[in-house]
């Protein structure tokens, strides 16, 4: 299983915008899960992170698949404006989804 996570920060004025843009990559098949969170910020130290992409994918192939879908790119296109910083992590996983 691969999991990809992707931390976002934006202005406040942005987030509503950049959560909505960024849920319609759920609609891109290929994903075993997908979903947006708000940060609720609750940790004690570095809370610049406003929004999570966290989605889980069976195979790498799945997760080149999603890359790779029209929509994506389209969907990258109009949140990148929005956003100030992003970082990606996407790990291989041999736990099974607890979610």
């Amino acid at each position: 299983m691969i999991r990809h996570i992707v931390f976002f920060t934006v202005s406040e004025t942005n987030l509503a915008d950049a959560r909505a843009g960024l849920e319609r990559l759920g609609a891109i098949p290929h994903a075993n899960l997908f979903e947006v969170g708000v940060n609720l910020k609750r940790d004690l130290y570095g809370n610049e992170v406003d929004l999570v992409v966290y989605a889980e994918f069976e195979t790498v192939a799945d997760f080149d698949a999603y890359k790779a879908h029209p929509f994506y790119a389209e969907v990258t296109e109009a949140v990148r404006p929005l956003r100030k910083t992003r970082v990606a992590a996407d790990f291989e996983s041999a736990v099974a989804a607890q979610i």
